[in-house]
């Protein structure tokens, strides 16, 4: 009897998949923030993140060298802050809206990081469409919810330079079991104060639940989808995430687009894919610690912005 051949899954649908997980992930943590808050919402994912995360990569704290725990640390607090300002945001406008706004700051980073200065048109053309998303002219736009929105695009460009800083020595996992837990810590300064006295086991089940949609999950496709795919082919796929963000705010929340915003976010996503073009970076000979992974750089297209939401 012959073994039935296995057809292995095209690493696109990897890719989409873990696109998916994600903004479902920001989807379904709309339902905590009702009951906990944003900041509670992003300490309760974080912290769930870490401990899985500790539980199946030991962190390489003996490799960590002076040099790395400032960046280190800084990466931590980026990936905090970044979550609780982008679940501040989706509280008050449409996820597509946020996650369009917040693909401003890696839109941003790769444009000045390319070798061409016409790059740094695609910003411009993505934050046309981020207008379109937010139709300021009919008076209805929420300040606070496209600053928070901006602060985590912003969060997400810093969270790019911090990983590329310690990406070539440290794995993927590895270097998430260091820097998840002090994201962890980073949320719950505001996080303990908004969520206490609302826990219960509902709420923490919810939170372990989009703790896996968002990182793990998304985390674990990348790294599978990355080892098939040049980086250009996965960064200018994933740069369709923002559509996810509307399809799903549609599907889950029922946030229905006009036409307008349609073609916003159609701005945005070709504005993604075109800033692709030309941005890759040659990465030093990598020193990477002991593990399965391939350096962090490898992925850093798009996994640098893989905490987030």
């Amino acid at each position: 009897m012959t073994t039935p051949r296995r057809i292995p899954v095209p690493p696109w649908a990897l890719a989409v998949t873990a696109m998916i997980s994600v903004q479902l992930s920001s989807a379904f943590s709309v339902g905590l923030i009702a009951e906990v808050g944003p900041a509670g919402t992003a300490w309760l994912r974080l912290s769930m993140g870490a401990i899985i995360f500790l539980a199946i990569a030991r962190p390489p704290i003996r490799s960590v060298r002076r040099p790395d725990i400032m960046p280190l640390l800084g990466l931590g607090i980026a990936t905090g802050l970044m979550t609780i300002m982008f679940l501040a945001a989706i509280e008050r406008i449409p996820l597509g809206t946020t996650v369009a706004i917040e693909f401003l700051g890696p839109l941003t980073v790769a444009a000045i990081r390319s070798h061409n200065r016409t790059a740094l048109a695609w910003p411009v053309l993505a934050l046309a469409g981020v207008v379109l998303l937010t139709e300021p002219w009919h008076g209805e736009i929420d300040p606070l919810g496209v600053m928070f929105a901006t602060i985590a695009a912003v969060g997400w460009g810093a969270y790019i330079l911090l990983t590329q800083l310690i990406g070539d020595r440290f794995t993927g996992i590895g270097a998430l079991s260091l820097t998840v837990p002090i994201a962890a810590v980073t949320a719950a300064v505001v996080g303990i104060p908004q969520a206490v006295g609302h826990l219960d086991w509902g709420i923490l089940a919810g939170a372990l639940g989009v703790a896996i949609l968002m990182p793990v999950l998304p985390f674990v496709l990348e790294l599978k989808a990355l080892r098939r795919m040049t980086s250009n082919a996965f960064g200018t796929l994933m740069s369709l995430e923002p559509a996810f963000g509307v399809l799903l705010g549609l599907l889950v929340l029922h946030q229905q687009p006009s036409i307008i915003q349609f073609i916003g976010i159609t701005l945005v996503v070709v504005a993604g894919a075109a800033a692709q073009r030309g941005g890759d970076r040659t990465p030093p000979a990598p020193e990477p610690v002991a593990g399965l992974e391939p350096p962090l750089t490898q992925a850093l297209p798009t996994a640098i912005r893989r905490n987030e939401g």
